[in-house]
């Protein structure tokens, strides 16, 4: 009978194999970055708005769809939405309708109405899908939209200006300033109806279906923005169109190499609709080159083809390329010098949005997707900068690209001690006054526990920066002023309290906190706590919606995965709650069921998630690693 180190070599040994087979030839990882069905939606509406017919690719669209339809006729985010969710369902019944292929007596879409009449009707879908609807002919735009597009002619001095929105919110309310402002609409002789899905008598033609009731204060700092647009620009009679011409030229300076803007599904596909609200004709080549970049960005998932929001190229290479690494593969093996030359070939080196609140620093961040070239951010950047760690030494490019990539993490620290995701102190509290829904995810960048614990760690573990350093104990003390009465953190892109409290953890041990500091010792006793009866962890989507802990009832490899190199990080020796997180990892390392898919990340509460293919793979291979090199190592037999 195998020991338990015998165990956890075979393990170590079986997911290096499994990474290794799954690399591509440019030393990539492409695994698929999943976002449920709303981008097969939208790209199914895209095209046939566009009418451009490929029918080949609206095909497989069409039956990714069905594939995911639930046995009540709805589409869930996640698995235990029990009811549905009503956004999804909508999207999947209108680009059904609008493909062509399938018609509303099908049974799959009586189904699906019925769910959605249940679950109170088309008005209560998210906000931004309310404006796609309206943009594409399904809803009346409502005569006030909460920020005037005259916002784009405001300095960076003035109290709020465009660049204090998140460039994640830039890019995707600059398009729809313009469309709101032009209320534009486009139909096709395709269009479906989907009058039959109101429950209210006004069908799409209420002026609030947005629910934009700002409140007073909004209104009144609202006119202030007015007056001072008008008191600026002495009253140009042209000042929309400025505005107007001001928010083009964002879209049109930020398009990358593929044709999206951004890289971003979403915002491309607002991109196209604002370009032909300007009179761009369908044809034009910038709408074209968008449509190919989105294209490019599909993926087969299980046998379906899949529209990917993004690809995850860089984000998967850095951390798998350290994951083996530090299961003890050379940074001599091929897979480890075909990954960083990969992640060398990635690194920044022209100035993006960043720079406003940063400008003393250079380029040298790494973005999430292989097309990125202008929109940095912080995990990804010390993701890739944690593979290239032990090429620094011996390879001049590499340690140039570490020199400017360290700069570059270290420079966007926030004034409170935490780090964002793109932009330095993007956290204005106006913002939290404009009545969008969702605002709260899509407006600002505020410091967060998993970022600035990941980033804390990187400094800690990977380079020589002193942990009395003013950087570090500041973010140390930010941590601790952000921790949850319960013990926990919460963390912004994982699923979610798990995910905040190792980041967390694991980044205040590497900078020198004591494991018996009374925080950590919180966060440890929080972690015991939640540990499911065989041994693992899993946590709720719902968590993220709620904003408090909600348990998942099973466990997942993942998140077990999280709440292990937790307490490994903060233990001198094996407890019995280690040891039975290990055994839930090495007993379900092959199982195959509805956990692997769940999502573990998120980019916005209650309206989409996302399911990272590698993750199953990646932090169970650290977590045995760390195991095994802090507690196994020079032992006979466990």
């Amino acid at each position: 009978m195998k020991s338990l180190r015998q165990r956890i070599e075979a393990e170590i040994n079986r997911l290096i194999s499994i990474l290794k087979k799954a690399q591509a030839s440019d030393g990539s990882w492409l695994y698929p970055f999943e976002t449920g069905i709303s981008t097969d939606a939208y790209m199914i509406i895209l095209l046939r708005t566009l009418e451009i017919n490929d029918e080949e690719l609206i095909q497989a669209l069409v039956e990714r769809i069905l594939s995911r339809q639930e046995e009540n006729g709805s589409w869930k985010l996640f698995y235990d939405e029990e009811e549905g969710n009503v956004t999804a369902t909508v999207e999947a019944y209108y680009a059904l309708l609008y493909s062509g292929y399938r018609k509303k007596n099908d049974k799959e879409l009586l189904a699906a109405k019925r769910r959605i009449l249940k679950l109170g009707g088309i008005e209560k879908i998210h906000m931004f899908s309310k404006i796609m609807l309206a943009l594409t002919g399904q809803y009346k735009w409502p005569r006030y939209f909460p920020i005037p597009v005259e916002i784009m002619l405001l300095p960076l001095s003035f109290p709020i200006n465009y660049f204090d929105f998140s460039v994640y919110g830039r890019a995707n309310l600059i398009p729809i300033l313009i469309l709101a402002d032009k209320k534009f609409r486009v139909k096709t002789k395709r269009s479906p109806d989907l009058s039959d899905l109101f429950l209210s008598r006004d069908k799409g033609e209420s002026d609030d279906y947005l629910n934009l009731r700002p409140s007073n204060d909004w209104r009144s700092f609202l006119s202030l923005i007015q007056n001072g647009i008008k008191n600026m620009m002495g009253f140009p009679a042209n000042l929309r169109s400025l505005a107007l011409k001001e928010a083009e030229k964002y879209m049109l300076d930020r398009i990358e190499p593929d044709g999206t803007f951004y890289s971003y599904f979403s915002s491309t596909f607002l991109m196209v609709f604002a370009c032909l609200s300007l009179g761009y004709p369908k044809q034009h080549p910038v709408i074209t080159h968008a449509i190919r970049g989105l294209k490019s960005m599909k993926t087969e998932i299980n046998g379906h083809i899949h529209m990917q929001y993004t690809t995850a190229s860089v984000w998967n290479t850095a951390l798998i390329s350290y994951a083996l690494q530090d299961a003890g593969v050379s940074m001599k093996d091929p897979a480890i010098q075909k990954a960083n030359s990969y992640l060398l070939s990635r690194q920044h080196y022209r100035f993006g949005d960043w720079m406003v609140h940063n400008p003393s620093s250079l380029p040298g961040g790494w973005g999430f997707s292989a097309t990125n070239t202008i929109n940095p951010d912080v995990d990804d950047t010390s993701a890739s900068l944690r593979a290239i760690c032990n090429l620094v030494k011996k390879d001049p490019p590499y340690r140039q690209a570490w020199d400017r990539g360290v700069n570059w993490l270290f420079s966007m620290q926030n004034e409170d001690g935490g780090w964002p995701s793109f932009e330095r102190d993007v956290n204005k509290s106006l913002l939290n006054l404009i009545p969008i829904q969702g605002g709260e995810y899509l407006l600002t960048d505020p410091s967060t526990p998993d970022l600035t614990g990941r980033t804390l760690e990187f400094f800690g573990n990977f380079t020589n920066l002193s942990k009395n350093h003013p950087a570090i104990k500041k973010a140390v003390k930010w941590l601790v002023r952000n921790q949850e009465s319960n013990g926990s953190w919460y963390g912004r892109w994982g699923i979610c309290y798990i995910y905040g409290t190792w980041a967390a953890v694991t980044g205040m041990i590497a900078a020198g906190v004591r494991p018996n500091h009374s925080p950590i010792q919180k966060a440890l006793n929080w972690l015991k706590e939640i540990q499911n009866s065989d041994g693992g962890w899993g946590e709720s989507c719902q968590s993220d919606i709620n904003k408090t802990f909600v348990p998942l009832g099973v466990s997942t490899l993942t998140h077990t995965a999280w709440a292990l190199d937790a307490l490994i990080a903060a233990s001198d020796q094996l407890t019995p709650e280690i040891n039975a997180g290990i055994e839930f990892l090495l007993a379900a390392a092959k199982k195959e069921d509805w956990t692997h898919s769940y999502p573990k990340g998120q980019g916005m509460a209650g309206g989409f998630y996302i399911h990272y293919h590698s993750y199953r793979y990646i932090f169970p291979l650290l977590v045995l690693s760390h195991a095994l090199k802090k507690f196994y190592n020079n032992k006979e037999s466990l």
